[in-house]
C-alpha cells in the first residue's frame, strides 16, 4: 500500500514539476517542441542528474517510460492552456512546494538506499528536488532560481537533515516509525517550510555589493 502511494505522489510531483518546467517556456516565447523539452528537464531532470551521479544507471526515468510519457503530456497541455493556469498561480506555488518535498523525500530514500552517508544523502534530496529547474535555468541563460530564490534549496536540505535525524533515532531505538512515515513526515516538513517561507518571505542574507566592493575587479582574476 505504502509503494502505491510513494509512487503516485511521485508521479505527481513529476507532473507539477513539469507544470512549471513548461509555464517556464510559455514565459519565455518557446516553440511547441521548446515548452515540451522544459517540462521534461523539469519534471524529470533532477532524477536523471541523482541518479547518474550515484551510479544507479540505467536511471529510473528510462526504466519507467511513465515519468516521461506524463512530462510530454503536460507539455502539451500546458502550451494549448497557459491562459487558464496563469489565472491559477498560487495554486501552482502550493503544488511546487509540494512536488518539492516528494521529491527531496525521494532522493534521501534513494541515497540511504545505496548506502550513502549523511551528506550524501542530503545532497540526493536536494538533487532530486532542484536539479531540473537548476537545469532549466542553465538552458534558460540565467542565474539559478535555487540561488536566490530564498527557502527553496533550504526547505529542501532541512526536510533531508530531518530524514537522516529519523533514521537515526529509529536506529537507536528512541521512535518506532516505518519507511514510509520517514517520507511522509520529510514530505510535510518541506511543504510547510516552503509555504511559511512563502507566506512570511523568509530569506537567507544577501550579498551585498557595497561591502564587496568593485565586482568587476574579480571578473579578470
Amino acid at each position: 500500500m505504502s509503494e502505491n502511494v510513494i509512487f503516485f505522489a511521485d508521479l505527481l510531483g513529476t507532473v507539477i514539476f513539469a507544470i512549471t518546467g513548461a509555464v517556464s517556456g510559455m514565459r519565455l516565447k518557446l516553440d511547441l517542441l521548446g515548452v515540451i523539452v522544459f517540462g521534461c528537464i523539469v519534471g524529470v531532470g533532477g532524477g536523471i542528474v541523482r541518479d547518474t551521479v550515484i551510479g544507479a544507471t540505467p536511471v529510473a526515468v528510462l526504466q519507467n517510460e511513465v515519468y516521461l510519457a506524463s512530462c510530454i503530456v503536460t507539455g502539451l497541455l500546458v502550451f494549448f492552456l497557459f491562459k487558464r493556469l496563469e489565472n491559477h498561480k498560487r495554486v501552482i506555488l502550493i503544488c511546487d512546494a509540494f512536488g518539492l518535498g516528494v521529491f527531496t523525500a525521494l532522493g534521501v530514500a534513494k541515497g540511504n538506499l545505496h548506502g550513502l552517508g549523511p551528506i550524501g544523502m542530503v545532497l540526493c534530496g536536494v538533487m532530486s528536488a532542484v536539479g531540473g529547474g537548476l537545469l532549466r535555468d542553465i538552458m534558460a541563460r540565467r542565474i539559478p532560481e535555487v540561488l536566490v530564490n530564498n527557502f527553496y534549496a533550504t526547505a529542501s536540505l532541512l526536510g533531508g537533515l530531518a530524514y537522516i535525524i529519523l533514521q537515526k533515532l529509529i536506529k537507536t531505538g528512541s521512535i518506532k516509525l516505518s519507511d514510509f512515515s520517514c517520507f511522509l513526515i520529510t514530505t510535510l516538513l518541506v511543504l510547510v517550510i516552503r509555504l511559511l517561507a512563502i507566506r512570511y518571505n523568509f530569506h537567507l542574507p544577501g550579498a551585498r555589493v557595497e561591502d564587496i566592493g568593485d565586482s568587476d575587479a574579480y571578473s579578470n582574476a
